[in-house]
């Protein structure tokens, strides 16, 4: 390519009050020149500037694409000029990476179809590496959905380190357009690749998503590299944890079983934010000030009872006179929960018939649904609790099946069942190890 030495630099104008300036592709100083630094400035000052001759002096070899230059064009380039540099660029036997990085990041779909096109299994071959590591981040720059998948694999797969690298910067660039349970899955895979410093950037990129405590503290506990794992750390302490205010049944006069108070202090060392408890038999008024701001309402019930159809709305009601409440379904509601009562199941069931859950008596067409679903899932059938001791005596000695209460901590039920069953299978469900640690990770990982 030639490299322009042009003619005499013109007069450059040293203010606006000057004459005008006429710029001339052929009148650009060359490199070094001492004229040629005032004189891009004062082609930056033309608005608008007439592109066409400075593109195909370019084209045609007259001018060298320099990055002092084109970092002036690129303040006025649009979809149509960006395209016809970056064409100019694919086709150059030189590929230096300041003009893609200079010019490639006008956001047009002509654009990102070219970037495209030179990046898919098609034009993969024709770039070698460091040409694939130029553009990549400017297709995440792009934010074309489309592009999410070419960039995942790039990433994912084993390849040269600069586009790996690279394909991850697109990634990042651009974060909040990739679907998120994808991108998620993504990075959380790369916070356990091989190379630290893409590793480390994963856990970043991770932390800067929608409600990432929950994602961070699942990847904190899986085996990661130290240097990963103390960055992931510093993540999770910059993202403070909610104040959870864990709603209970209770007894009289809102008095609230240990079991519950022994969880609660549990979970306020792990998430390292206030935990509190209420039960909807404290006769107390809520407090006037609030609880906690942001506030998350947990309602521990198993059932779609009165008291989550009706009690729960009205306490998440008196809250939000006081700040923002989140409110999160009622506990019997969860997936993660419901696996955890179906393994519980699997592991008491290998020597006794289909085993029962005796539960507090519930009615309607959305109770029977969740029984019916709870059943499905669990593998349990579900047993209201007779209205005599009898016919408990007669559940309990019958050859059904063994019978488990389906309640959170020691209640009127449980105990009835003790005599019967013995403490162990008459158990409640947090005296059950599995389950309360079950159940204390999927709070730990709450928002």
């Amino acid at each position: 390519m030639v490299r322009n030495l042009g003619p005499s630099p013109v007069p450059v104008p040293s203010s606006a009050a000057e004459l005008p300036f006429d710029p001339d592709p052929g009148a650009l100083p060359a490199c070094g020149h001492a004229d040629r630094w005032p004189w891009l400035q004062a082609l930056r000052r033309q608005r608008p500037l007439l592109l066409e001759p400075w593109l195909r002096a370019i084209e045609v070899g007259q001018l060298e694409p320099e990055p002092d230059l084109l970092t002036v064009l690129a303040d006025q380039l649009d979809a149509d000029a960006a395209v016809r540099l970056l064409r100019f660029w694919l086709q150059s036997p030189e590929r230096t990476p300041s003009l893609p990085n200079l010019v490639g990041r006008v956001r047009d779909r002509a654009v990102a179809d070219l970037l495209g096109a030179a990046l898919t299994d098609g034009g993969e071959g024709r770039l070698d590496p460091p040409c694939q590591a130029v553009l990549l981040p400017l297709m995440g720059h792009q934010r074309r959905a489309s592009d999410f998948p070419l960039l995942q694999r790039l990433a994912l797969q084993p390849g040269p380190r600069q586009v790996r690298q690279s394909a991850f910067e697109g990634l990042s660039l651009g974060l909040s357009a990739w679907p998120l349970p994808a991108l998620r899955s993504t990075l959380v895979s790369l916070a356990h690749d091989l190379d630290p410093l893409l590793a480390g950037a994963a856990v970043d990129s991770l932390a800067r998503l929608p409600n990432a405590r929950s994602p961070l503290i699942l990847l904190g506990r899986t085996s990661l590299e130290a240097s990963v794992a103390e960055r992931l750390q510093r993540r999770l302490r910059a993202l403070p944890a909610s104040t959870l205010l864990l709603l209970v049944h209770g007894r009289a006069d809102g008095f609230i079983p240990p079991v519950f108070r022994s969880l609660a202090a549990e979970l306020e060392q792990r998430r390292g934010a206030p935990v509190r408890l209420r039960a909807l038999t404290d006769p107390s008024p809520l407090p006037p000030e609030p609880l906690g701001d942001p506030l998350s309402l947990i309602p521990l019930f198993l059932l779609p009872g009165g008291h989550v159809r009706h009690d729960v709305p009205a306490i998440a009601t008196a809250l939000r006179q006081q700040g923002p409440v989140r409110v999160l379904p009622f506990l019997g509601a969860w997936p993660c929960w419901q696996r955890a009562l179906a393994f519980e199941v699997a592991q008491g069931a290998a020597d006794r018939a289909r085993p029962r859950w005796l539960h507090h008596p519930i009615a309607g067409p959305l109770a029977v649904r969740y029984l019916a679903h709870l059943e499905r899932v669990t593998g349990a059938a579900c047993i209201q609790t007779p209205e005599t001791d009898g016919d408990l005596v007669a559940l309990a000695g019958d050859q059904l099946g063994g019978l488990m209460p389906l309640c959170l901590g020691a209640s009127r039920l449980s105990e009835s069942l003790v005599p019967l069953l013995g403490e162990s299978a008459a158990a409640p469900l947090l005296a059950r190890p599995g389950l309360r640690e079950e159940l204390l990770q999927a709070l730990e990982v709450l928002p």
